[in-house]
């Protein structure tokens, strides 16, 4: 597909430069759009803490005099730095310690999947060396293991694809059968790791509504990981270091399916932005057409899109897939008899 600008010779994938400049603006936009939203809807609401803080500080000197303001900041400083290293001065005992094993399991999982709250971080110089050989081990091997889950999923998934293409292949186009496809995995997706799961914090943490459990998840799935959420940390919650054994399942498996929903999206040639913007198409790259597994036995999704293949000959293996046209000629043609599953995904 060529994205042709009108009046100029070429297109954007003969002027890397341009497409670079195009990428960086647009980047450039959207961060300052966003410092802007934050700036405007955070900033009124850190004024009004802050002066609350100092009307409470105010009035605890008025109500102890004998306290000088020195040594208030001074335990109010060292308060601060020991929140900042997650530990609490407020009720700490009873809340439970932070590195018990259901606390370290949830610590540990929050590094190598790189969602990294912060909430809890090492104190001791062995403790943050040994945390920085165990990212460096661990989050490749997560990698591994994320991307092992996902090919197993991809068969149902692919399936699942097939399914519709038998049933609305003669009704609706390739392109349109596979937003639909989408669209079952995004709703799975949403239902029962994003909607579901909010409820289920939402009933189980006293101090969060249902927005702020929706929240939590969604940042913990994406991986951002800001760390104003934490599951189990409210002081007397029962059966904690089972809870943060639970919480820690529901990451990495809400990891994996997010990378599935990734993988069908980039897997629609009209909804990937990168081919747009890439200089080398796949049949002209060989390490992607090694990578997207043309030459495996076996239905699977690659970078070119859903691979159905069939072995005919010892040596002679055949990729065929569903043709997806961006023009009108998408509909296949009267006289066309192979099948809609048999025909291939390509982008002309």
């Amino acid at each position: 597909m060529r994205l042709v600008v009108p009046g100029c010779v070429g297109d954007v994938r003969s002027m890397p430069a341009v497409r670079l400049l195009l990428i960086v603006t647009a980047m450039a936009l959207y961060l300052t759009m966003g410092a802007t939203v934050f700036q405007t809807l955070e900033g009124r609401e850190e004024r009004a803490t802050e002066e609350r803080l100092a009307r409470l500080k105010t009035d605890f000197l008025i109500d102890h005099p004998c306290l000088a303001d020195d040594d208030l900041e001074t335990l109010l400083d060292e308060v601060v730095r020991a929140s900042n290293r997650g530990v609490s001065a407020s009720r700490n005992v009873s809340g439970g310690p932070n590195w018990s094993f259901g606390q370290s399991l949830f610590f540990s999982s929050t590094v190598v999947t790189t969602i990294g709250y912060g909430h809890v971080t090492p104190l001791s110089k062995p403790g943050k060396l040994f945390c920085m050989v165990y990212a460096l081990l661990g989050i490749p091997l997560t990698l591994v293991l994320l991307s092992a889950l996902v090919e197993r999923l991809l068969l149902p998934a692919t399936a699942l694809l097939r399914s519709l293409n038998a049933a609305l292949g003669h009704l609706y186009r390739p392109f349109t059968i596979r937003l639909v496809h989408l669209m079952i995995i995004v709703t799975f997706l949403v239902v029962f790791f994003l909607l579901l799961p909010a409820a289920a914090f939402d009933a189980l943490e006293p101090e969060w509504d249902y927005l702020d459990s929706f929240y939590y998840c969604f940042i913990s799935l994406t991986t951002i990981g800001l760390g104003d959420y934490i599951p189990g940390d409210y002081p007397g919650q029962p059966y904690r270091p089972l809870y943060k054994v639970a919480a820690t399942f529901y990451l990495i498996v809400g990891l994996t399916f997010l990378m599935l929903t990734l993988t069908v999206f980039y897997d629609i040639p009209q909804l990937n932005l990168s081919t747009v913007f890439s200089s080398m198409k796949l049949d002209e790259d060989p390490e992607k057409m090694r990578l997207s597994g043309s030459g495996v036995m076996g239905p699977g999704y690659g970078i070119g899109g859903l691979v159905m293949r069939d072995d005919y000959h010892h040596h002679d293996q055949r990729r065929s897939v569903v043709h997806i046209r961006p023009h009108l000629d998408d509909s296949p043609s009267p006289e066309d008899t192979t099948p809609v599953h048999a025909r291939d995904i390509r982008v002309h």
